[in-house]
């Protein structure tokens, strides 16, 4: 893992992936990197305006990249449901839920959960039940050809450290803090890792699901928040973080591509950058013991069935 960078992903010629929250940022350079190594990928993106601009960008800077738009709104069920029924793909090899955003001011998604909580976590929930068969399909047809095998990496971020779930109060209802309610819908990110991992396993499957997260990286994600709240002095000091400390997204998105790519990727990992979980190549990362809790994962996934009428139980039978 030392020193790893985009040389190091394997040839992915053959390969389907969706990459959530990919017209800018990280998802843009992870789904630019795979399309670089020859996978099929699918730029899953809220607005289609900014979609089609990233797609084509990406087909500037990679000819022939075989690239195509969905639109994906993670903080409505019925999008998320519209984009899983339009995929034409029996099979799907990869699946990196990176879409998200980050200290926003308090508000709600279409379906009425708190907008980090429903985007961050819930969106990709139900989106991940909905694509499971295609990806157990894919993994169920010759996976002894696919170095990186069948995997979901969903990217989680270092504020998971900010503090648990509390399981009583899902949507901030009672107080809420932005930062407080981002660092859960993290722990999440987390939790439904580790659960995942555990039913994959039980049900005999060889779907790999991990996690990752950028360290500091210079995206849009650190200044759309003080932007919506109106906070401009915060807005500028976020902008001057990623100019001066934040790494470059290039960077940023290591972590995720060697989740999604590397051989030997265990279930239920979480990859960040090396130096103190802040910067450079890709490295095992510090987690808080409360997303390794077998309880809080299965209690997480019973409410996130119940929220989002996603149900896993009869794709993923043990």
């Amino acid at each position: 893992m030392a020193g790893w960078s985009v040389d190091g992903i394997p040839d992915q010629r053959g390969r389907t992936a969706v990459v959530t929250g990919a017209n800018s940022g990280l998802g843009y350079v992870t789904a630019r990197e795979l399309a670089r190594k020859g996978a099929r990928v699918v730029l899953g993106c809220r607005s289609e305006a900014r979609g089609r601009d990233a797609v084509a960008r990406l087909r500037g800077e990679v000819p022939g990249a075989d690239v195509e738009l969905g639109r994906l709104d993670l903080g409505d069920l019925a999008s998320v449901r519209e984009f899983a029924d339009s995929l034409p793909y029996e099979g799907l090899d990869l699946l990196v839920n990176n879409a998200g955003v980050m200290a926003m001011p308090y508000g709600t998604t279409v379906d009425g959960f708190e907008t980090q909580f429903g985007v961050n976590h819930l969106g990709h929930f139900a989106l991940t039940g909905l694509l499971l068969p295609a990806l157990l399909a894919a993994d169920q047809r010759a996976p002894v050809e696919r170095s990186s095998g069948v995997r979901v990496v969903t990217v989680s971020s270092m504020a998971h450290l900010v503090g648990t779930i509390d399981p009583s109060d899902l949507n901030s209802e009672r107080q809420y803090r932005r930062w407080t309610a981002y660092g859960r819908s993290k722990t999440a990110n987390l939790l439904f890792t580790h659960e995942l991992a555990r039913r994959l396993a039980a049900a005999g499957s060889g779907v790999v699901a991990a996690a990752a997260h950028p360290g500091y990286a210079a995206t849009n994600l650190q200044t759309a928040g003080p932007r919506a709240a109106g906070r401009r002095v915060a807005e500028r000091l976020m902008a001057l973080g990623n100019r001066v400390i934040a790494q470059s997204a290039e960077a940023g998105a290591l972590p995720a591509l060697y989740a999604a790519t590397a051989p030997g990727v265990r279930p239920d990992s979480f990859t960040g950058p090396s130096l103190a979980n802040w910067r450079g190549a890709p490295a095992p990362s510090r987690r808080a013991p409360w997303t390794l809790d077998d309880r809080a994962g299965e209690r997480l996934w019973a409410d996130s069935e119940r929220l989002t009428g996603v149900s896993y139980a009869d794709v993923l039978k043990a």
